[in-house]
């Protein structure tokens, strides 16, 4: 490497590494749970097109990336260790950049959310909140395995569920749409227990006391598969009981199937955590989908 180049410290992002920082690949999960929620409220969307596609932009660009930035930042020590690649240590965001993106889209979060009405600025500041309180000192909710997990797994699935149900019927959504949307959002402190294995050595050195390194990979990968399967299981008895047979058995259907990729993942739990995290959660959230449908019938 030239002498130059080394000694060269770059003034701005590369924009390359500031669309890396907020992750794209993590926009999905809220972006479609906002979506369920949109179909659970059985609320037509005709003339309220911008609600729909405001909402999506918020849940998952500006919410969700500004989430990952905020973690970025504030992980940027144990990515040093683990993925010293990753825009932070490497160099490609320099200086405090990856802090004023995460309080920047924190502000544009706000000011998009207001214009969701009440219900969807609440839960915007609910969620943002939720980011900072899972990454940031002093509160760190990631250090636990048990407190983080379920905090994302909630502000993932759960909150943008409610927030799509109430923004498009402009109210409290049914009971029925809060306890499915609740139930899958703790299903997926599971989801995220599984994300941790990526991780594993440098949470163990920096004191992030994660499911794979306080109970080892094997038991953390029991622990989260049955996280997601128990209430899966619940919104397939409540589909029975609310007299929606074929949504249940399609709920049935992905969780058998769920099954099968949970028995190919524990004969190597550490190697295999990063594929069940592409099959098994593709899974997951068409058992969502499929719920929404059942409950958009209910209404």
């Amino acid at each position: 490497m030239d002498v130059s180049q080394s000694l060269h410290v770059r003034r701005f992002p590369e924009p390359a590494a500031a669309l890396r920082l907020i992750k794209p690949i993590t926009w999905f999960p809220p972006m479609w749970a906002y979506v369920c929620g949109l179909i659970a409220s059985g609320a037509s969307p005709a003339g309220q097109w911008h609600l729909v596609l405001l909402g999506i932009l918020l849940a998952g660009p500006i919410v969700c990336g500004m989430s990952q930035a905020a973690n970025d930042w504030c992980d940027r020590h144990v990515d040093a260790i683990n993925e010293p690649d990753r825009p932070i240590p490497s160099g490609r965001i320099p200086g405090r950049w990856g802090l004023w993106i995460a309080l920047a889209m924190s502000c544009l979060s706000l000011f998009v959310g207001w214009q969701l009405g009440p219900w969807g600025f609440g839960a915007t500041v609910v969620g943002v909140l939720a980011a900072w309180a899972y990454s940031a000192e002093p509160v760190r909710l990631k250090r636990s395995g048990w407190w983080g997990p379920g905090l994302v797994g909630l502000s993932y699935e759960t909150l943008p569920w409610v927030t799509g149900a109430a923004v498009l019927s402009a109210g409290a959504p049914r009971a029925e749409v809060l306890l499915i949307a609740l139930l899958y959002g703790v299903g997926a402190h599971g989801i995220m227990t599984l994300n941790d294995f990526k991780a594993l050595e440098g949470d163990r050195q920096m004191g992030v006391n994660s499911l794979p390194v306080t109970l080892g990979p094997r038991r953390a990968a029991q622990v989260a598969c049955l996280v997601m399967s128990v209430p899966q299981a619940v919104v397939l008895g409540l589909l029975f009981m609310w007299d929606r047979p074929f949504h249940a058995a399609g709920v049935a259907a992905v969780l058998l199937v769920q099954f099968w990729a949970m028995t190919v993942m524990f004969k190597d739990p550490r190697a295999k955590a990063p594929w069940y995290n592409g099959t098994g959660v593709l899974l997951y959230v068409s058992g969502m989908m499929i719920a929404a449908f059942a409950l958009r019938g209910l209404g």
